[in-house]
């Protein structure tokens, strides 16, 4: 077997992992990333300290460890993206976090081409995926240099490759979902024919060596982060769905190796691409879950995430909350959304406010989960959930209580460094079966639902009528 260093290079933090052959973790290194939240729906990372951050953790991980490695895996955001120079490796903006809505004008100005573009790609024609943000980034900070995912450039400054990896390109909005590769009219419409583009590898390939954290050690297992947590938490098979709680929530349900487009709003990208084969899923996100508890923590309402269950209320005294504080991504997609506190009075108090996020969080994964089952034709049996906010029982508990299913803890706070594991296993032992490349578990903890279906259906019914008020129109919701 593999001993492995897995890096989950994340939107607040990043995280290395050293696993060896037996599936144990022989050292953990976390360093936090920042991101700028600016005016006009901006957000920004500084690539620096994004590198900083993977060499930093990287290395502190493997002195921990004190094992030779075999070899380094990354899990990267998904659709942050950078100009930089590929001579010099340096970059030539800031990264433009996932998050970020300024590229919205540039899709509404595509919108003609938006049925075929999800025709063509599984996803919905906004700025949360990549190439609204490249487009933005010519536009705004000049033509030099390449324009890319963040994987790109930090792989680069690793490896000295020019690769990203088939579920990365996946969420860009420039591939064929069927065959996982770049699309020239995609290129075309986005105006981005001419751009260099990075070679797309599959997610149990070598794509080359670093000497970044010691000895020469290949490189591979590469995938986008989500991707890599519904690995961790094996939902190998159709149907089998998980959701991490992180500074968003991202709720994946695994559709097989049939490529299908959504018929209720969420996207559809690659899983994985494994011994030749693409495997799909359907996926949806809530902007802001751990940000929103930020945000509630900077309003003073809060004074740490850990006293979230000690400060909310037992009941939220009829306040709701719809949490769009970066816009509403899927089933909505609305980007222009702005968050929505309904049912306060004088007698409202932080810990109301508080609940109500909460619940919020948990009305938005319910809706997310509602679709998929809709998508699969069949509902959801359990959700499995991994991310810092499920150490939260008030949340886990409504969601249980809003999807009406088991939901299950994973045991461990690091389901991404895991999945990349996973990947790497399978890219060093050529031969070794996916699901023998993924470490068991078991739940840590599970929630059933303690409200009767009636009750939340009603509150649900109560959110959609507060979704009302966050400035999306009605033929949108």
């Amino acid at each position: 077997m593999t001993t492995v260093l897995a890096i989950d290079q994340g939107t607040s933090g990043t995280k290395a992992m050293v696993v060896d052959p037996a599936g144990a973790v022989r050292a953990v290194s976390e360093l936090p990333v920042r991101p700028r939240y600016l005016p006009g729906g901006g957000v920004e990372q500084d690539p620096a300290a994004l590198l900083e951050s993977v060499l930093a953790s990287g290395r502190a991980a493997v002195a921990e460890a004190g094992l030779p490695i075999d070899c380094v895996s990354l899990a990267n955001q998904g659709e942050t993206v950078l100009a930089w120079d590929p001579r010099t490796g340096h970059p030539l903006s800031e990264a433009i976090v996932w998050q970020d809505r300024r590229s919205a004008g540039i899709c509404a100005g595509l919108a003609e081409w938006a049925e075929l573009i999800a025709e063509r790609t599984g996803l919905v024609l906004d700025p949360y995926f990549s190439a609204p943000k490249l487009r933005w980034l010519r536009d705004h900070r000049g033509t030099e240099g390449v324009v890319t995912t963040s994987d790109s450039w930090l792989l680069h400054q690793l490896t000295g490759e020019f690769v990203t990896d088939t579920t990365t390109a996946s969420r860009s909005l420039l591939t064929d979902l069927g065959t996982g590769t770049w699309d020239p009219e995609l290129l075309e419409l986005f105006g981005l024919a001419d751009e260099a583009l990075p070679r797309i590898a599959a997610c149990d390939e070598i794509v080359g060596e670093t000497r970044a954290f010691g000895a020469p050690t290949p490189m591979g297992g590469l995938v986008v982060d989500q991707q890599a947590a519904l690995l961790a938490q094996r939902c190998l098979a159709p149907a089998e769905a998980k959701c991490t709680f992180g500074t968003g929530a991202f709720l994946l349900a695994n559709m097989g190796t049939v490529p299908t487009r959504s018929s209720a709003g969420l996207a559809a990208s690659v899983a994985w691409r494994v011994r030749g084969e693409l495997t799909y899923c359907f996926d949806g996100q809530v902007p802001t879950a751990a940000s929103a508890v930020r945000w509630l923590q900077d309003l003073g309402l809060l004074r740490d995430a850990s006293e979230l269950d000690r400060t909310a209320a037992a009941d939220p005294a009829g306040v709701l909350c719809v949490p769009a504080l970066a816009g509403l991504s899927a089933p909505w997609w609305a980007p222009e959304a702005s968050a929505a506190l309904t049912g306060m009075t004088l007698s409202t108090g932080p810990e109301h406010v508080v609940r109500a996020v909460l619940d919020g969080i948990a009305a938005q994964v319910a809706e997310l989960a509602d679709c998929a089952a809709r998508d699969l034709g069949e509902p959801l049996r359990r959700l499995r959930v991994d991310g810092g906010l499920t150490r939260s029982g008030v949340l886990m508990q409504a969601v249980a209580d809003l999807l009406q299913t088991r939901v299950e803890v994973y045991p461990s706070a690091h389901a991404t460094a895991l999945g990349a594991a996973g990947f790497a296993r399978a890219a060093a032992q050529p031969g070794l079966p996916l699901a023998d490349a993924v470490i068991g578990w078991e739940p840590i903890t599970s929630y059933t639902p303690r409200m009767g279906a009636d009750a939340a259906g009603e509150f649900r019914a109560h959110w959609r009528h507060a979704l009302q008020n966050a400035s999306i129109s009605r033929e949108t919701a």
